[in-house]
């Protein structure tokens, strides 16, 4: 699928795929960590590689929510990994991968402070 994004200054994703997304037309085919303002880092590659040091790292980030997309179906990490998110007052979604690259692109074209965690294996 690809999008046509409304003009913004955001980072958006705009095309995604089974395994592959790109981002401003860059394809990615590994886990990435993404911010509206640019922000890229690494993330896991699969859901079975996360762990809650995953999860301490995204509460380090300067966001109000972050958008945790799963792969290709959605599933739920641990609530004990979400308490570095929840003491620090960071929402969290957790969708499939392609909905939340849809989710994010809507939130960073407000111009909120979102990021958005996506694994892109299966």
């Amino acid at each position: 699928m690809k999008f046509e994004p409304d003009r913004s200054d955001a980072q958006t994703i705009t095309g995604y795929g089974p395994g592959w997304i790109t981002i401003n037309a860059e394809r990615l085919t590994h886990g990435v960590i993404i911010g509206a303002h640019g922000e890229r880092y690494a993330w896991a590659e699969r859901f079975e590689d996360l762990s809650e040091a995953h999860f301490a790292r995204l509460a380090e980030l300067d966001a109000e929510v972050v958008i945790f997309g799963s792969g290709a179906r959605g599933r739920f990490v641990s609530p004990r990994w979400l308490k570095p998110l929840m003491a620090r007052h960071i929402g969290m979604e957790t969708m499939d991968t392609h909905a939340a690259c849809r989710t994010y692109n809507i939130l960073a074209g407000e111009g909120r402070k979102v990021y958005a965690a996506l694994l892109l294996g299966a």
